[in-house]
This record gives structure tokens, C-alpha cells and sequence, in this order.
């Protein structure tokens, strides 16, 4: 029976277990700004739901969600921060890196789910349009973007700067790209803000509230109602477009899937581990995103007998560090060894079989057949070459090999073991035959078929 604790430390709920990180999130001081950030955060998000109510903007609506996306990126912040504080475990081998390429997936997917929300609800608008009150719109529309900003701005969060320049394009970066392009052809000091692309983050908190600004101009001059829905339905698309590059992007992440960028970097090291001295080839080698910037990948390499495996080993993992980060290289020496036939008396022990290996031998086709390298007919008349002794015939009885070698590789041989009974019925256990004759060939009970050693005197067939 094992130990009885009688004074257990009871387990930790699921709850316990989430204070307990995250207290050790907050005990980091950088975590303090994205803490404070999150709690205006929530404040703002208040107020804009309520103002939201109050003005029946279905557009204020839609530019509040890129609200919510920030708190999202903010909690994704704090995991990053998590992972990085948190070291491998038994269990998660490889860190916890995934975690945040989840939290990134999981941000860009509900920001996308919102924004088929807002299209949903300004459909059924177009049907009816109701009133919409300017009171508080172009406010709200202030205090959002100069929120968004300044949380874009003010913190680096490194999944999604990663994610937003190593995502492609969206449909938004690419119009504004040209644009930019014409207008820092006349200033060209505006080059470095515009080009190669804008942060997505503020092109679209930029655009919505241009949208906004709009719809309010046209509300207040012509009581244009129905500008809040086609504002709602703008910012709606900005949002999906902005949003499904990045989603893809971490999506192919969490697939394990190889960037296309380093498929051809990962060839050419592989082409280089393959002409290091001692390597005989690479083999099932596989490469998979691991984190955003981080690789990991296995590989097999096969080796000469007489290499070092140390050596080659060391030689491997440094040239494909400099793109792999997470490496597992199985070094494995080339096993094929032509078997060492026995010749001359058979030893004492050869009867013990559970030392040996029995490798049964095909039988060769009969006389009748055409020979497989001339594709003539076999004469029957005609006697052996001189130099083939005992050649096998037919009912060739199994080679009886020791066991210090090592089993060829992928040959698919069978290693069983004979009873004692057959191997005295092939020949073995005849006197004379065991003890004094010499194994030319390795084979044990050829037949006396050419006349080369014929025991008996027996007449050749």
C-alpha cells in the first residue's frame, strides 16, 4: 500500500490557478501601463455603449468595437509578457509561445464576428431607417480615436507589431499605399509616415473616424439619415479586411505550418548539412512555426561508421541555428553491413540459436526459366562455371550468421529462430557433415548437384 497524507493540500480551482498568474503578471512593473490602459479602456467602452444608445448611430457602434479590439490587444500584451516570464515545462516541451499566436487569432476572429454583426444590423436598417441624434456623436467620435491612438501608440505590443508587418497587405494598405505614393511624389518629406505601408491599426481608426465625421456634415446639413448606415457598413469592411490577413496569418501559425519566406533559406542550409563531411544523407526533415519569429524543426541525418557523431552533430545543429531555433537532430550511423560468413569447421556453440539469426533463403526458380541476366533458357546438360562452387540450387537451407553484426537496414529480414529439431533435419546434426567439411559459401546443406565434392560417389544427376 502507498503513503496515506492525511494532510493533502487540497487542489486548485481553475479560478485559483488564473489569480495565481495573473498575480504574477502584476508583480512586473512593466505590466502597470497596460494595466492602467486596460482599466480606461473599460471606462471608455462605457460611456461610447451608452452615448451609442442615446444617438441610435449604428456607425458610432461599429467605430466602438475597434474599442473593444483594443482591450483585446491589451490582454494579448499581458500573455506575451506571461510567456515570457513562464520557462518549459515537462509537459510544454516547447514553451508557451503558441499562446500568444492564439490570443492574436483569437482577437482578429471576434473583431471580424463583429464587424458581420454591424452588416447584419445595417441591412435590416436600409429597410427602415430610424432617427439618428447628433448630440453626442461627433464627441464620441473624438474620444474614441484619441483613445485608440494613444493606446496604439504608447505601448508596443509585440505579437501583433510582428503579426502587422509580416501578415500581407490588406485591401485598405494597398489603396492608401497609392495614394501615398502620388502625395510624396510632391512632399516628399511624408515618405517615412506613409511608405512602404501605414500601421493598419491607425489606418483604420483614421479612416473610421473620417467616416464619422462625414456622417455627422451630412446629418446635421441635410438630415441624410441613411449615411450612418452606409458609414457603418464602411467601417465594417475596413474592419474584416483589416482583420482576415492577420487571422490567416496566425491561423497558418497554429497549423505548424513553414513560412513561404524561408521554405528557400531552409533548402539551401539543407543542401550545405548535406555535403559536411561524414554526412551520407538528411532525411525526414520538417520545419514548423513554433512563435511569432521563432522556428523549430527535426531532422534525421545518416552518418558513415567511422564519423564522429559529436562532430557532425555540432556541425549540423550550428549551421541550421541561424534560422531554427528549436532544433532536434537524431544523428544515426549507416547500418549496412555485409554479414561475415562463417568458413571453416562449425564452431561448438553454433547450435545455441538464441545467439544466431536464421535468414531464410529465397528458392531459385527451376531449370525451366529463363535465366535473369542473359533471359536465355538454362541448359540443363551444361556443368557449372569452374569458379562457382557450391553455387546455391534449389531448396537452398538457411545461412546461419552470429549475432555481433548489426541487422542490415530496411531490408525487412526475418530474424526468427529455427527449432533444433529442423536444423537437425537440414543437415546438421549429420556426422561429418557439421565437423569436417569447410563452409565455402556460407550455405549449410547444399546439394552435391555439379560432382565439385561429392561425399558418396554419387553419380551427378
Amino acid at each position: 500500500m502507498g503513503t496515506i497524507h492525511l494532510f493533502r493540500k487540497p487542489q486548485r480551482s481553475f479560478f485559483g490557478k488564473l489569480l495565481q498568474e495573473f498575480r504574477l503578471v502584476a508583480a512586473d512593473r512593466r505590466s502597470w501601463k497596460i494595466l492602467l490602459f486596460g482599466t480606461i479602456n473599460l471606462i471608455c467602452t462605457g460611456f461610447l455603449l451608452m452615448w451609442c444608445s442615446s444617438t441610435n448611430s449604428i456607425a458610432l457602434t461599429a467605430y466602438t468595437y475597434l474599442t473593444i479590439f483594443d482591450l483585446f490587444s491589451l490582454i494579448t500584451c499581458l500573455i506575451s509578457y506571461w510567456v515570457m516570464m513562464r520557462k518549459p515545462s515537462p509537459v510544454y516541451s516547447f514553451g508557451f509561445e503558441r499562446l500568444e499566436v492564439l490570443a492574436v487569432f483569437a482577437s482578429t476572429v471576434l473583431a471580424q464576428l463583429g464587424a458581420l454583426f454591424i452588416l447584419k444590423e445595417s441591412a435590416e436598417r436600409f429597410l427602415e431607417q430610424p432617427e439618428i441624434h447628433t448630440g453626442r456623436l461627433l464627441v464620441g467620435t473624438f474620444v474614441a480615436l484619441s483613445f485608440n491612438l494613444f493606446t496604439m501608440l504608447s505601448i508596443r505590443n509585440k505579437p501583433f507589431a510582428y503579426v502587422s508587418e509580416a501578415a500581407s497587405t490588406s485591401w485598405l494598405q494597398e489603396h492608401v499605399a497609392d495614394l501615398s505614393r502620388s502625395l510624396c511624389g510632391i512632399l516628399p518629406g511624408l515618405s517615412s509616415i506613409f511608405l512602404p505601408r501605414m500601421n493598419p491599426f491607425v489606418l483604420i481608426d483614421l479612416a473610421g473616424a473620417f467616416a464619422l465625421c462625414i456622417t455627422y456634415m451630412l446629418i446635421e446639413i441635410n438630415n441624410y439619415f441613411a449615411v450612418d448606415t452606409a458609414s457603418a457598413i464602411a467601417i465594417a469592411l475596413m474592419t474584416f479586411g483589416t482583420m482576415y490577413p492577420m487571422s490567416v496569418y496566425s491561423g497558418k501559425v497554429l497549423l505548424q505550418t513553414t513560412p513561404p519566406h524561408v521554405i528557400g533559406q531552409l533548402d539551401k542550409l539543407i543542401r550545405e548539412v548535406s555535403t559536411l563531411d561524414g554526412v551520407l544523407e538528411v532525411r525526414n526533415e520538417h520545419f514548423w512555426t513554433l512563435g511569432f519569429g521563432s522556428l523549430a524543426g527535426s531532422v534525421h541525418v545518416r552518418i558513415r561508421r567511422d564519423a564522429n557523431e559529436q562532430m557532425v552533430l555540432a556541425h549540423v545543429t550550428n549551421r541550421l541555428y541561424t534560422l531554427v531555433s528549436t532544433l532536434t537532430v537524431q544523428i544515426f550511423k549507416d547500418d549496412w553491413i555485409r554479414p561475415a560468413l562463417l568458413s571453416g569447421p562449425v564452431a561448438a556453440n553454433v547450435l545455441n540459436f538464441s545467439d544466431h539469426h536464421i535468414i531464410p533463403m529465397p528458392l531459385l526458380k527451376s531449370t525451366d526459366d529463363s535465366n535473369p541476366v542473359t533471359s536465355t533458357p538454362a541448359k540443363h546438360s551444361s556443368p557449372p562455371p569452374e569458379f562457382s562452387f557450391n553455387t546455391p540450387g534449389k531448396n537452398v537451407s538457411p545461412v546461419i550468421l552470429l549475432n555481433t553484426q548489426t541487422r542490415p537496414y530496411g531490408l525487412g529480414l526475418n530474424h526468427g529462430h529455427t527449432p533444433y529439431s529442423s536444423m537437425l533435419n537440414q543437415g546438421l546434426g549429420v556426422p561429418g557433415m557439421g565437423a569436417t567439411q569447410g563452409f565455402r559459401t556460407g550455405f549449410t546443406n547444399i546439394p552435391s548437384r555439379y560432382g565439385s565434392n561429392n561425399r558418396m560417389g554419387q553419380a551427378r544427376p
